[in-house]
């Protein structure tokens, strides 16, 4: 007897769809898995019949043939396990073969019959719902991130015995539903508050024009003055994430394995990986291409603290997604395409001896050291950094000062303030921030007054910037203007914006 059941599996952050062709007949007994399976899919034949057994289901000994179509691609994982039980449930007619029709199933089974939650379980269910599917049958721990889908039936069961009852008598369950209010709760209670931060008004107006148009900052400055604290506050001002981006970010942890308790992602990534990482971790990899740290920072902050410890090839890595917002991962046996539009925010020391650099002792970096230390970033990347300030040391005044400074609340009302208004401007161009504005948007929302454009042209000529870094100082004032709720750029706008690139170090 043959069974077909519908299955998919992950390429990237998508799924593609899978057929299980389940083959019982007499013969030499024997149980065989083709279809380019991993060791997980084919350890699935004992996971698969010991949870029967468990659950009084006995299968005979006879020939048996696990196919899984298209066979030309690797399948990997366990979530083959359900459909897998469910072809040896319907050679046993304890559930019809019809009532696989129109269905999706995926799942991991426990030696008990226990179904476990398995990972992509949102990019198995947005297949379904393109391909016209009636619905999607995953474990329970899967079904609230698979329901973000919008009118889509999705059924979650916490066993086996669950799903035969639901196969013969489908009309007795309600499917788990899209459930826009549960989306969107309190904020994030362990979140640090820009309130929280002693000092340092300069970085936080910067911060605050970089989460207004999503721009990249580097922070240079001594050990101790803040510059993690200013990082980890950043999330809290950027606007809140819209459904699609919910969606977009819930999409990609699945895909990872990230999503904890089916929890979708909510609030706005913050990924800091320490220095040691690999290419492959921060960009993505694998033999089958899996998503890195730059694609799981999406829509959010990639905090690179100590940059210049970085390896520089990681480092140069990042130039792709930097300008692209995407990252593209080609493997011999398949390619995919990541994305990554994320805020890069970085840190690091004046000098490789973080102890001097310090205002007020003995010795300070020289020049030379300086230019040593920072010769370990290239300067194309520094260049793609949008702003680059200086952070200096806390003094004891700032430190022991009761006086309230303003909350992320306030900030964060006038970022939202300023993307609405970015929003409203790229109104059906895929641009969401001015920070990924092109030559041709910067020409049409970007000309600068006569007096400021006089004062663009000082700067280039004294700091000996680059034609991008005039782009990048047009796209920060544009932002700049936004946040004061102005359409014309003038020259109290482009002298912060040029601010903005004079912070130590080479000027790119």
């Amino acid at each position: 007897m043959l069974f077909h059941i519908q299955s998919a599996s992950l390429l990237g952050i998508d799924a593609y769809p899978v057929e299980v062709e389940v083959d019982i007949r007499f013969g030499f007994p024997n149980f065989v898995t083709v279809g380019l399976p991993d060791a997980a899919v084919r350890e699935s034949k004992e996971r698969v019949r010991a949870a029967l057994k468990n659950c009084g289901f006995d299968i005979e000994a006879k020939r048996i043939i696990i196919n899984l179509a298209p066979a030309d691609r690797k399948k990997e994982g366990s979530a083959y396990d359900l459909p897998i039980a469910l072809g040896f449930l319907a050679s046993l007619e304890v559930i019809p073969a019809a009532s696989f029709d129109g269905l999706i199933f995926a799942g991991e089974m426990a030696l008990d019959g226990r179904l476990k939650p398995v990972k992509g379980a949102l990019p198995m269910a947005l297949l379904a719902e393109k391909e016209k599917f009636k619905g999607i049958v995953l474990p329970e721990g899967n079904a609230a991130e698979a329901a973000l889908v919008k009118n889509f039936d999705v059924y979650g069961f916490g066993s086996i015995i669950k799903v035969i009852e639901f196969l013969n008598s489908p009309a007795s369950f309600e499917p788990r539903r899209f459930d826009l209010a549960s989306m969107f709760g309190p904020a994030d209670p362990d979140a640090v508050d820009f309130e929280e931060v002693k000092g340092q008004q300069h970085a936080k107006r910067a911060l605050e024009v970089a989460a207004a148009g999503g721009h990249n900052v580097i922070m240079i400055g001594p050990p101790g003055a803040g510059k993690t604290m200013l990082a980890r506050c950043l999330p809290t001002i950027l606007p809140d994430m819209t459904y699609e981006e919910i969606l977009e970010a819930t999409q990609i942890y699945s895909a990872a394995g990230l999503v904890a308790d089916g929890k979708v992602i909510k609030s706005r990534p913050f990924r800091a990986p320490h220095h040691t990482v690999s290419d492959a971790g921060l960009c993505g990899g694998g033999l089958i291409p899996k998503p890195g740290e730059v694609s799981l920072a999406h829509n959010g902050v990639l905090f690179l603290d100590e940059l210049p410890e970085f390896k520089r090839k990681v480092l140069e890595d990042l130039r792709q997604p930097i300008e692209d917002g995407r990252i593209t991962i080609v493997r011999s046996g398949a390619s995919a395409v990541f994305p990554a539009s994320f805020m890069l925010v970085a840190a690091m020391n004046p000098c490789e001896d973080v102890f001097r650099g310090l205002e007020g002792k003995e010795s300070d970096c020289t020049d030379t050291e300086r230019q040593r230390y920072y010769a370990k970033i290239s300067g194309p990347l520094l260049d793609r950094i949008d702003i680059q300030i200086s952070v200096p040391e806390v003094r004891y005044r700032e430190i022991v000062s009761t006086a309230r400074t303003e909350a992320s609340a306030g900030i964060k009302a006038r970022v939202s303030r300023a993307r609405e208004r970015q929003r409203q401007r790229f109104a059906g161009k895929k641009i969401f921030s001015n920070s990924r504005m092109g030559p041709r948007e910067i020409k049409r929302f970007c000309r600068p007054g006569p007096e400021a454009d006089r004062l663009l042209e000082t700067a280039m000529n004294k700091m000996g910037l680059s034609a991008r870094a005039y782009h990048r100082i047009l796209k920060v004032a544009r932002t700049i203007a936004d946040l004061e709720g102005t359409e014309e750029i003038n020259a109290v706008h482009v002298s912060e914006a040029v601010q903005y690139r004079s912070g130590w170090g080479p000027k790119y």
